[in-house]
């Protein structure tokens, strides 16, 4: 199996005091982390990008009720996979991953009803049935090497010989941004538009990626010139990394659009601790813990008695940008059609 990130794991005592583990997506299955001395631990499969919010909100659930939490942070699509291929021996407790692959997760039984309140999150941002829920607001974006000037960059721009083995873009499929890609060019350009799109574009990326977060290094070394991204990773990384690059939004026909790509949770079915990761979720939910996704994660509280940061953040990065509607369940029934017709295109 490929690994999918680097394997760090806290010994007891550490991860008492800590109350977070990253782990590896590698190895046999099995467990996937270090219980408390107690026994009280919850497993999160999370898409990766919001780990700073992460450490902090765990740290507190930790100290609050004693239960330590293990982290396994992968592409969107990835998780998913993982938690399919575990069902007769599940690991995972909690499940955060962007649509449509929440949805996937939900239509192949993966999911189960949480029963947490969300009376405070509107309709559209969870499931009528109760097995997901939106946990932070986000949105596609990309970034630019400060070699670039990507103050006015349109789609048509990104096709330039100049970018040839300098850009690249989480695989449609695979990552939710990479997904989002897919779908955005298909809201502005129809699908086979989008599809003749990103066939051109196929001359300047370097290649498939299953995860959108490891193209931020490549885009801060120079390696890459250009990567998509969202919004809330990738202001996180330059606040807290100091990473050297910008957050744009191509341009067609003068407006610049993106898509809400926000992360959602849902409760594992056959998760080992039912209880304890219920608990968890509703700590992540509660508006204390969702006050801090702005200034800890440059991310949207989906909660309506939420406030999102007056300056800076998100809002200032999505000025004078079109956030475009997009029904995911849809997204999901055509997804396998259109990354099989996008792979064709591609050749990828």
């Amino acid at each position: 199996m490929r690994t999918s990130l680097t394997a760090r794991r806290l010994s007891k005592a550490a991860l008492l005091l800590a109350g977070v583990t990253a782990v590896a997506f590698t190895g046999a299955c099995g467990g996937t982390g270090t219980e408390s001395a107690d026994g009280k631990t919850v497993t999160v499969y999370s898409a990766d990008g919001v780990g700073g919010w992460y450490k902090s909100q765990f740290d507190a659930f930790t100290a609050e009720t004693g239960i330590a939490v293990n982290l396994v942070e992968a592409g969107s699509g990835e998780v998913v996979n993982r938690v399919d291929k575990e069902q007769s021996n599940p690991q995972a407790d909690v499940v955060v991953t962007l649509p449509p692959f929440i949805q996937k997760a939900k239509q192949s039984g993966l999911l189960q009803p949480s029963g947490i309140d969300t009376a405070a999150v509107p309709a559209a941002a969870k499931d009528a049935d109760g097995t997901y829920v939106t946990m932070a607001n986000n949105f596609l974006c990309f970034i630019a090497n400060p070699a670039v000037d990507a103050s006015a960059l349109t789609w048509e721009d990104l096709l330039k010989p100049e970018y040839k083995g300098k850009l690249q873009y989480s695989t449609p499929g695979q990552a939710g941004d990479g997904t989002a890609v897919l779908v955005l060019l298909q809201q502005l350009r129809g699908k086979q538009g989008a599809l003749d799109y990103l066939a051109a574009l196929q001359a300047n990326n370097v290649g498939p990626s299953s995860s959108t977060g490891k193209l931020q290094a490549k885009v801060d070394k120079g390696e890459l010139l250009i990567a998509n991204g969202d919004v809330q990773m990738n202001l996180t990384t330059v606040q807290e990394k100091g990473s050297k690059f910008n957050v744009f939004f191509p341009a067609a026909d003068g407006k610049r659009s993106t898509v809400a790509v926000p992360y959602m949770m849902g409760l594992a079915k056959g998760a080992p601790h039912k209880d304890d990761a219920t608990e968890l979720m509703r700590f992540l939910m509660a508006p204390a813990a969702q006050a801090k996704l702005g200034p800890e994660a440059f991310a949207v509280s989906p909660r309506t008695d939420v406030p999102a940061p007056a300056d800076g953040g998100p809002a200032a990065a999505l000025k004078g940008v079109d956030v475009v509607p997009v029904d995911w369940n849809k997204v999901l029934t055509e997804l396998d059609a259109d990354v099989a017709a996008y792979q064709k295109a591609t050749g990828s």
